[in-house]
């Protein structure tokens, strides 16, 4: 392959902006998400500005005492009330890129759980992930960006467990900085990251970023 059609390839590859190997996500603090269409009159709501050093406070404290961990438990469905997100939940793994797939896109209301990380409840971070639109309009986690501290995530599991988790954090990052050691990493207590696309859109490139909300369990039910 010439070096035009190599530098051809990676640009399509880069458009194409799938969810992001957590690997090298984990060792290049790189995370690239599948973009949506973008095509609706008004844009997914954005973390404020203010957020990001709200998180960063939050991250820096230990967290209260809270539930155990849970157990290995496959999630069945993610329930957001504050932006009322009710959708089930199916794993997702690696695409034959080696990239982390994303729910169909078809269906607007699915989210996905990163079948490499743990489950949620368990002890380290859980990640779900869902597109912010579709062809048709908003999708499962359009409203993410809207999320505030104290909102709770819940994701009832296949063991008849609900993990419940506390939002202390929500921030948007641009998908060539994306913080990965810090969105990813385990905290030694059970987290939950919710991830889809966010920031900036244009035809040309998508999303610019990602937003993601940082949580942490606090009830089990």
């Amino acid at each position: 392959m010439s070096a035009s059609e190599l530098a051809e390839e990676e640009e399509r590859r880069r458009k194409r902006a799938p969810w992001g190997v957590i690997a090298l996500v984990l060792l290049t603090g790189l995370a690239l998400i599948r973009n949506g269409s973008g095509e609706f009159d008004e844009g997914p709501p954005q973390p404020a500005s203010a957020a990001a050093s709200d998180t960063r406070a939050a991250e820096a404290l230990l967290p209260a005492a809270g539930p155990a961990p849970l157990p290995y438990g496959l999630p069945d469905r993610v329930t957001i009330p504050a932006i009322q997100v009710d959708a089930p939940v199916m794993p997702v793994g690696l695409d034959a890129d080696g990239w982390v797939d994303a729910p169909p896109p078809e269906d607007p209301n699915l989210a996905g759980w990163f079948s490499g990380a743990v489950t949620p409840g368990e002890k380290g971070t859980s990640v779900v992930v869902g597109h912010v639109d579709n062809k048709q309009g908003p999708a499962v986690f359009y409203g993410l960006g809207a999320l505030k501290k104290g909102n709770r995530v819940e994701v009832s599991r296949q063991d008849g467990k609900t993990a419940v988790f506390e939002i202390y954090g929500i921030e948007v990052f641009a998908k060539d900085d994306f913080p990965g050691d810090r969105v990813y990493a385990s905290k030694g207590a059970p987290e939950l990251r919710v991830i889809t696309c966010g920031g900036g859109f244009s035809q040309q490139n998508g999303y610019e970023g990602n937003v993601v909300a940082f949580a942490r369990l606090v009830e089990v039910r």
